[in-house]
């Protein structure tokens, strides 16, 4: 059962307005990634995902991640919309953080605009930002979403959410 949306308060935009299927946009919000003291990611040419009941995926192109900190990670998945998905570890100094990032090397037709740009989970890092706020990690170990004050839920992954 679907649930009912949060009130949308001013510059909120509701997670139950996105789109289903998903689509992808470019996205010019400061986005930095923060660990042991260094920042391992920033850019401003981000791209987002936006799905029905999600919070945006913000999709970080390679050339704005520290070089040398990404290593492939075993497996792969599949995303009915975007296709085959590979993941990757960081390695900051003797930390790793396994399969923290994800990217789609060969993404379907709607979803060209994610090659070359890559994911991550917000949770394992010490500070994920979306124009200089701290970001809430989207709940559920599956669902990589960044949650901000300018967003309105419920958000898919709580408890009971799986029918959503």
């Amino acid at each position: 059962m679907r649930p009912r949306p949060n009130p949308i308060a001013p510059g909120q935009e509701s997670v139950w307005n996105y789109p289903r299927p998903a689509v992808a946009e470019p996205c010019s919000a400061r986005i930095t990634i923060q660990h042991q003291g260094q920042i391992v990611a920033d850019t401003n040419t981000s791209v987002r995902t936006l799905e029905t009941s999600h919070p945006p995926t913000y999709y970080i192109p390679a050339s704005d991640i520290t070089p040398g900190v990404l290593q492939h990670a075993e497996g792969s998945s599949y995303c009915e919309w975007k296709g085959a998905a590979v993941y990757y570890d960081m390695v900051i100094g003797d930390t790793i953080l396994p399969r923290i990032g994800w990217s789609y090397p060969s993404p379907t037709k709607d979803f060209l605009i994610l090659r070359d740009h890559i994911a991550f989970y917000a949770g394992p890092f010490d500070r994920c930002s979306v124009d200089g706020e701290t970001v809430i990690p989207q709940p559920g170990a599956f669902y990589g979403g960044w949650i901000t004050s300018k967003l309105a839920g419920p958000f898919k992954g709580v408890p009971g959410s799986r029918g959503w």
